[in-house]
Parts: structure tokens; sequence; C-alpha cells
């Protein structure tokens, strides 16, 4: 079977505005709350996609580690790409995919670094195997080979045995303040449905999209 020969009828139930919370973050963890009871492998996975200095689109996928009325949160190195993008071009999107359910969310927003508390405190409650590789990893930058990160690795091992590992001074979070949040319903015959909030002053609009 080719790629283009490939056909999967999305036998789901639909999606109107009635269905819908007024507010699109409860609507997220309304869906969120479904994908992890259905068994969704990482359902806080999203694509996170922003754009260089030359206005060329990057994408990549991520954990988001927070969802609330300020936006979506997740944590990176703030020397990688994807930072010096946010840096000079602070816009971006994400895209959550729940396949199973044949389900996906997009949001679009403005995008700010979040604060050294937030950052402090997520750090705090990570494994201290990722804290040492955040430590240990230059994000985004050329190794020699494999052997180099993991002698990098051994050095931060050495460097904080028997204490506390900091956060380094180049990892942080990330905030996109969500200004338009799509859900998606696959629907078969690819009549999808789909439902757009988009903030109009404090409200927010939400409005039927064609498939």
């Amino acid at each position: 079977m080719t790629l283009a020969d490939r056909r999967s009828e999305y036998e789901t139930a639909g999606l109107d505005v009635g269905d819908v919370d007024p507010d699109p973050i409860a609507q997220w963890w309304t869906w969120y709350g479904q994908a992890e009871s259905a068994g969704v492998t990482e359902p806080n996975a999203m694509v996170v996609s922003t754009v260089d200095a030359d206005g060329i689109p990057d994408a990549r996928v991520l954990l988001a580690r927070g969802a609330d009325a300020d936006g979506f949160n997740f944590f990176t190195n703030y020397d990688s790409a994807k930072s010096q993008q946010l840096d000079g071009q602070p816009v971006g999107a994400l895209v959550f995919a729940w396949l199973q359910l044949h389900r996906q969310v997009r949001v679009r927003g403005r995008i700010e670094r979040a604060t050294a508390q937030e950052s402090d405190d997520y750090f705090a409650s990570r494994p201290r195997g990722s804290q040492i590789g955040a430590w240990a990893s230059p994000q985004s930058r050329v190794l020699a080979d494999r052997a180099d990160l993991e002698r990098r690795v051994a050095e931060i091992e050495d460097r904080f045995d028997g204490s506390v590992v900091p956060r380094p001074p180049g990892w942080g979070g990330w905030r996109l303040h969500h200004d338009v949040v799509e859900f998606w319903q696959g629907r078969p015959s690819r009549l999808h449905d789909r439902l757009r909030y988009r903030r109009e002053a404090e409200h927010w609009v939400i409005e039927r999209l064609a498939p």
C-alpha cells in the first residue's frame, strides 16, 4: 500500500458548539483526561513550532508541563535553537495529536519566558538523571560523538556528587499565551468537526470551521 492509498475512516462522535466548555483550557483538560484514560502514549506530548531569523518555521515534539488560564508551559535549554528563535520571534504554535481518539488541538499565541521561581520549582521536581542531563548537554550544538556527551555527563555527576543539583542558569521554562485554540474531531468522509476559540477582548468566541 502506498502513502497515497492509505485510508482510515474516523468513525467517532461529532463535536458541536453546545458540547464544549466556554473556556478553551477547561475543554483542553477534558480532552486530555479522555486521552489519558484511553491509554494514549504521552498524552501531554505536543509539537512546538517556532520561526527562525530568516522567517523559516521549525518544529519539534516536547512535553507540556502546565496548562492554565495563562497558557501552556514547557521547559528547555535557553541556549537551544528553539529558545534562540523564541528570543528573536516570541510567537509560536502548538499541536496536540491524540490519534487513537481521532483528535487534535491546535494553539497559537505569543510566548514568553516563565519566571525564575517557576523554572526552579519544576527543575527541582525532575529526576536526578534529567537534572544531570540538563547541565551536561549543550543542546542543539554539534558533538564529536556519543562518547563526548557521556564524558560530559560523568563530569557533572562528579561535580554534584552527594549534593542537590541546582537549576542551570541557562535552563528554564517558556509559556505560550493562547489567543487561538482549535479543537479538531475526525469524522467520516473527511467531514471533520473543527471548533475554534478566538480571544476577543476578555471573552472567547467559539466558531465552527469548514473541514
